[in-house]
């Protein structure tokens, strides 16, 4: 396990502290997808530039890349041989992104480009609310895809917060 990709159901599910981990355990750099996407005031970056920078991330002989961007997704799930999928309930990844915001207010978390200060709109929570369970779905069409690429291809679908402390538990070993 040395090419790693972090998908979540929804924001707040909390894959970027779960990447934090569980790079901090396997002693691999973690990319957030994030910080690549957006610029200084919440603009986004150029597709082909977005694309570029997980070209290059893939070419090393490992990393933790994490974030959903569905639009770059194979760039990713080509190079990677493992892919570990969080999904908790709706409402408390509502309730994650609410204290993240409280948490960061007027702040960049270190997962964010800079000059993205931590923000919390209606637009965003509408986007939680209405993706949730139409991405439910197709994650599962998307995660039954990666496994026929090849033999060597591992995926981890971890439901619920003790089976995320399980699993990053048991890398310690």
């Amino acid at each position: 396990m040395k090419k790693i990709m972090v998908l979540g159901i929804s924001p707040g599910v909390g894959k970027s502290t779960f990447a934090n981990e569980l790079g901090r355990i396997l002693g691999i750099k973690v990319h957030h997808l994030d910080a690549y996407f957006w610029r200084a005031g919440w603009i986004q970056a150029p597709p082909e530039e977005f694309a570029e920078a997980q070209q290059q991330i893939v070419q090393n002989n490992e990393w933790i890349i994490e974030g959903n961007y569905t639009g770059t997704y194979e760039i990713r799930s080509r190079e990677a041989d493992t892919i570990i999928y969080l999904e908790l309930p709706l409402s408390l990844c509502l309730y994650r992104v609410f204290k993240r915001y409280i948490k960061n207010i007027g702040n960049t978390r270190p997962d964010m480009a800079p000059g993205c200060q931590e923000k919390l709109d209606f637009e965003f929570l509408k986007f939680i609310m209405t993706t949730y369970y139409p991405r439910r779905k197709k994650i599962k069409k998307r995660l039954a895809s990666f496994q026929p690429i090849g033999e060597d291809k591992k995926t981890v679908i971890l439901k619920n917060k003790k089976e995320i402390r399980t699993y990053l538990e048991e890398q310690k070993l």
